[in-house]
């Protein structure tokens, strides 16, 4: 009878830690093809005589304010040939980083047979955070210089919430986002619970799209402040309940909740305990539930009214 009850045990556990991971699916059969272009290095190892080469190679580099004086001024820069050096150190070889978006690429196929792998391009972007990664249909750029690692030297005046991010890891992390928010609907509520459920939708694109990446990464949270959340799920809940916030259209609420930050502004004392972005992650588990409540396709979900969404989730904070 132990034996049945141990054996039962274990299919329950691997039942509930499947529930959320919809995404493991078979795409071996998918093709996808794309290119990859070092601009970064083709960049700072050239010279004044074939500016005009990497110039046709790059036409969406150079707009007509980059004139060529600026470019060479750009390719002897001292402090940008050191981000240059410092960056090939890790980055000189990225195969690791092709074996990803080709998985990427093909669940994002997988579930969108229309979609079409971009071109990518690697750069460096004076550690521009703002701007990792930018999507444009056809063409994907990657800033390598934010990736370092988040102890590195570069980063050393960077705010810790903003460093947990500028690891390698997260390069797969960011595209993904970059691509998964094209492709949903415009918000349709302007109401607390409708902006929370509409980042809970771009998160659960990356539950499918990113099958094998942790929570932490996905959502970006340093790992006791993760944990904070899940621990207090219930807590934060009840909080915007009891104040009743959710259908609630005061913008105050984007900075306080749903916007990158050190942390979520409950006004309480322990808020430096809490993850930035809290609203997200809750909308992420309201969405999360939905799924499991019901049998809608991916493109449903996308398609349907935040409101009516959550209506139907059938979410129960975890206690």
């Amino acid at each position: 009878m132990r034996f049945f009850i141990i054996v039962f045990l274990i299919l329950l556990t691997i039942t509930s830690c499947s529930s959320d991971n919809k995404g493991f699916v078979d795409v071996s059969g998918i093709d996808v093809e794309f290119l990859v272009n070092r601009y970064e290095i083709d960049f700072y190892k050239s010279n004044k005589e074939n500016l005009p080469l990497l110039k046709n190679k790059y036409p969406y580099l150079f707009p007509r304010s980059f004139s060529d004086s600026l470019a060479m001024s750009k390719m002897s820069n001292k402090e940008e040939i050191d981000l240059f050096n410092e960056t090939q150190k890790i980055y000189s070889d990225i195969s690791g980083l092709e074996l990803q978006l080709t998985s990427l690429f093909k669940h994002i196929k997988y579930y969108n047979p229309k979609f079409k792998s971009p071109n990518i391009t690697t750069m460096i972007s004076n550690i521009d955070y703002d701007s990792r990664v930018i999507y444009a249909d056809s063409i994907l750029l990657i800033s390598l210089d934010v990736y370092l690692g988040k102890e590195h030297e570069f980063y050393s005046d960077y705010p810790k919430y903003i460093k947990e991010n500028n690891t390698k890891e997260n390069i797969i992390v960011d595209i993904a986002n970059s691509i998964s928010v094209n492709q949903i609907p415009s918000l349709s509520s302007r109401s607390f619970i409708g902006k929370m459920i509409h980042q809970g939708k771009k998160m659960y694109l990356l539950d499918l799209y990113l099958p094998t990446i942790s929570d932490k990464l996905k959502i970006g949270f340093l790992e006791k402040k993760l944990d904070w959340a899940v621990a207090n799920e219930e807590d934060i809940w009840k909080y915007f309940i009891e104040r009743k916030l959710l259908f609630s259209t005061d913008t105050k609420l984007n900075k306080r909740f749903l916007d990158n930050a050190p942390f979520s502004k409950f006004y309480l004392e322990n808020d430096n305990q809490s993850p930035g972005r809290i609203g997200a992650w809750l909308g992420w588990q309201i969405v999360r539930s939905f799924m499991r409540n019901n049998d809608v396709s991916l493109q449903q979900l996308l398609k349907i009214n935040e409101l009516d969404l959550y209506k139907k989730s059938r979410y129960k904070p975890r206690k």
